[in-house]
């Protein structure tokens, strides 16, 4: 991205070795979706399967992998889904540079909660990367979900904004109040960001570790 850059020198960590039994198929480095198969490997299974009678116990058996797989979402999961969606600014996933971990992450059964850290207190693309999360759970995670994402307390000048009167003009405190959390999630401003074609490439773009 063009522009002011909020944070020239970020301090990147080494990404952590833990994953779920199932990040293969939940998310990939460079996928928003899963890894997929080679293309001549997958030739020779459709050619496979199309040889194979019809196995019943293998029908179900998948179907209950599948239903195995929405049960098992936790922490290490969706961890596994936001870890490498890169920073607007820097050629850096946000697990490494500390955003993300899965400590910040909670999971109820119909809920899943992520704190992000922003690198920096004063991070202007703080919105951005909260809007880019929310977009790979939403793509990647059952519909029964509903998705809190929130700013880390206490990491962001906007979530301080009402404690912190000396960094700020107070007759601009109540515009600052939680105004990214807010941001992040209202359906209603989610929808309306994601009509903007420009913005919808810098997410895209983030998911993906495109410059």
């Amino acid at each position: 991205m063009s522009g002011e850059i909020f944070n020239p020198n970020p301090t990147v960590f080494r990404s952590s070795v833990k994953s779920h039994p199932s990040r293969h198929l939940l998310a990939a480095k460079k996928s928003l979706w899963m890894i997929e198969p080679e293309r001549s490997q997958l030739d020779q299974d459709v050619e496979d399967l199309e040889e194979e009678a019809i196995d019943q116990d293998e029908i179900f058996g998948a179907l209950s992998f599948l239903y195995w797989l929405e049960l098992s979402i936790n922490r290490w999961s969706c961890i596994d889904l936001i870890r490498n969606i890169y920073d607007p600014e820097h050629p850096n996933t946000l697990e490494e540079l500390h955003v993300v971990s899965a400590p910040q992450i909670d999971i109820g059964e119909n809920r899943v909660k992520v704190e992000f850290t922003p690198t920096i207190p004063h991070c202007g693309m703080s919105t951005l990367i909260g809007l880019s999360i929310r977009v790979r759970l939403i793509r990647s995670l059952p519909t029964r979900f509903k998705l809190d994402i929130v700013v880390k307390p206490g990491s962001h000048q906007s979530e301080l904004a009402g404690k912190s009167p000396l960094h700020f003009n107070p007759v601009l405190i109540p515009f600052y109040l939680d105004v990214v959390n807010k941001q992040l999630n209202d359906k209603e401003r989610v929808a309306a960001a994601l009509e903007n074609p420009a913005l919808v490439k810098t997410v895209e773009d983030c998911l993906t570790g495109r410059a």
